[in-house]
């Protein structure tokens, strides 16, 4: 029996990890991929100055995007199961899905965005949210929690008397 990998983590992979890879390329490229990924001017004129803020926040964020690409990888059956994956995957998706919807409640923080920023990020956190919830759906009994014996020796496997 071939066992293939769930096509909509797969899909959320890729996409957390493309959003990952344009969070470093602002690091690397500096105040103009800031400024074109919305992060404000702000963000750019600290960037321009050699702060180290954009840094640490960027790698964070690129961090976290990676972990998730990881994890929807592990959701998918492409590489061994990560622990925990179904409680991350439910709150990836859910992550996801309220930075979606809770854009108005976010803007008083964040001023130097503009109106096109916050619907067009909004949008696509709405895709990858619903990506992600559409193959943890799917996968839902497969992602359980770690099964008993799972990860011991052969020698070392609990026996029911």
């Amino acid at each position: 029996m071939v066992n293939t990998a769930n096509r909509f983590l797969v899909v959320a992979a890729a996409l957390n990890a493309l959003a990952a890879l344009l969070h470093l390329g602002c690091i690397a490229f500096g105040a103009p991929w800031y400024r074109f990924m919305g992060a404000g001017e702000q963000m750019a004129q600290m960037a321009i100055n050699g702060d180290w803020y954009p840094t640490v926040v960027t790698l964070f964020i690129a961090t976290v995007l990676s972990a998730w690409s990881l994890f929807a990888l592990s959701g998918a059956g492409v590489i061994r199961k990560l622990p925990l994956v179904r409680l991350a995957l439910c709150a990836i998706s859910g992550i996801y899905l309220l930075r979606a919807v809770a854009f108005p409640a976010l803007m008083p923080y964040f001023l130097g965005n503009s109106m096109t920023f916050w619907l067009v990020s909004s949008a696509i956190c709405f895709v990858l949210g619903f990506v992600h919830l559409i193959g943890l759906r799917q996968v839902w009994g497969g992602v359980s929690a770690v099964q008993p014996n799972e990860g011991l020796g052969k020698s070392e496997k609990l026996t029911s008397a």
